[in-house]
C-alpha cells in the first residue's frame, strides 16, 4: 500500500499518478516492500551537461547509489528493479568510462541487490557517436548499445518470460509445419541429445537479453502536441517497447510498477496500456506536465492540449485524464 503522505499527484489516470518533485524525498514516502517495479533512465554519466540535468561523472556513482538505496527499501521481497544506463566515453580520451559497471557492483556489494539479468538495448536508429572519434578520426565504432540491470532483493523474484514471447522466425515456422522434413535429432558437439522436443509450437520464441528496440519515436501524439502547444519535448525519451517489456515480463495484473526519473512518463502510459498501477516521480513541472499529453483522448484538439497544460502548471484543481480505449494497446515486441 502506498503511504497516504502521496496525496497531491500533479495529474491521475485510471491506473496512475503523476508526482512532481525531488525522488529522494518521494520515495521515504512510500511504504516498505511495497513496489512491485521500479523501471527507470537516470540522466547519464554524460561529459557535457544536457537540458534535462544529468550529473558529472566523477560524482555519479555516489548520486545515483543514494536513489537506489531507497529503492532498495520499498521494493516488494518479489520485485524488480530494473536500471537503464548509456555508456560514455572519459574525458578527452577514446577510453570507456566504466561508471555504469561500478554501479552495478557497488549495488550487490554494498546493498544485497541481486543481478538477476543483464540486458542490453540495442537501438538500431541511434546516431553515430560521439562524433570525435567516430566520425572525424574514425577510430570507434558508434555507441548504439545501453546496458540495462534487471536486479532483484531474492534469488527469485517474480518472472515468467511466457508473457513476452516473439515472434517465431521463418525457418521455425517451416519446422513446426513439417518437423520431420526440416530437422533430424542428433547429437550436437557438446554432447546434449537434442530430440524434437523445441519444434512444439508455444506461441513465440523465448526472448534474448539483446533487445533490439529504435528509439524513433518523432512523430508521436506526444511530440505532435508538443509541437502544437510550443513547448520542448523530452531531450532523452524511453522508446515505449521498452518500459513495456519488462513491464509484461516482471509484473502481473494488480502489481504497482514505478520510475523515479519519469520524464515525459513513457513507463506510466506503458503501465496503464497493460492495466497496471503506475506512479511517476519527475522534478521538471513542464516535463511532467507535458508527460499528460499521452494519456489525452485522440479526439482531443490541439486548444485542449494547451489548456491542459496550462491547468497542470498552474495546479489549481485536482485533474483526471482517462486515457481512450484506442489508445490502450498490448504490444510489446
Amino acid at each position: 500500500m502506498i503511504a497516504m503522505i502521496l496525496e497531491s499527484p500533479l495529474y491521475t489516470t485510471n491506473y496512475g499518478a503523476a508526482y512532481i518533485g525531488d525522488s529522494l524525498e518521494l520515495l521515504d514516502c512510500i511504504e516498505p516492500d511495497s513496489i512491485d517495479l521500479v523501471i527507470t533512465s537516470p540522466p547519464f554519466a554524460l561529459l557535457r551537461e544536457k537540458s534535462y540535468g544529468n550529473v558529472d561523472q566523477e560524482a555519479y556513482i555516489d548520486w545515483l547509489f543514494a536513489f537506489c538505496k531507497k529503492v532498495y527499501r520499498i521494493l516488494a521481497p518479489q520485485g524488480s528493479f530494473v536500471l537503464d544506463l548509456g555508456g560514455a566515453y572519459q574525458s578527452k580520451r577514446p577510453v570507456r568510462s566504466l561508471y555504469n559497471y561500478r554501479i552495478l557492483i557497488k549495488l550487490c556489494d554494498e546493498l544485497d541487490f541481486r543481478l538477476a539479468e543483464e540486458f542490453f538495448w540495442y537501438n538500431p536508429s541511434k546516431l553515430p557517436s560521439p562524433i570525435e572519434w567516430v566520425n572525424k578520426r574514425k577510430i570507434r565504432a558508434k555507441d548504439a548499445v545501453n546496458t540495462v540491470w534487471w536486479l532483484s532483493k531474492t534469488d527469485n523474484p517474480k518472472a515468467n518470460v511466457s508473457k513476452v514471447l516473439v515472434p517465431y522466425s521463418e525457418r521455425m515456422k517451416k519446422l513446426h509445419e513439417n518437423p520431420e522434413k526440416y530437422y533430424k535429432p542428433k547429437e550436437r558437439p557438446s554432447g546434449h541429445d537434442i530430440g524434437t522436443s523445441f519444434a512444439t509450437n508455444n506461441g513465440g520464441a523465448i526472448p534474448s537479453n539483446l533487445l533490439q528496440i529504435p528509439n524513433t519515436e518523432s512523430n508521436s501524439r506526444y511530440i505532435q502536441l508538443c509541437k502544437a502547444v510550443g513547448i520542448p519535448a523530452h531531450p532523452a525519451r524511453f522508446p515505449q517497447k521498452l518500459p513495456l517489456f519488462f513491464i509484461n515480463f516482471l509484473t502481473e495484473l494488480g502489481d504497482t510498477v514505478l520510475d523515479i526519473f519519469a520524464g515525459s512518463n513513457t513507463t506510466g502510459f506503458a503501465a496503464e496500456t497493460v492495466q497496471r498501477r503506475w506512479i511517476a516521480f519527475e522534478q521538471n513541472p513542464s516535463y511532467l506536465a507535458a508527460s499528460a499529453f499521452r494519456f489525452l483522448d485522440a479526439n482531443e484538439n490541439n486548444d485542449a492540449a494547451a489548456k491542459l497544460f496550462e491547468k497542470l502548471l498552474r495546479k489549481q484543481e485536482k485533474i483526471k485524464i482517462t486515457p481512450s480505449e484506442t489508445q490502450l494497446h498490448h504490444s510489446f515486441i
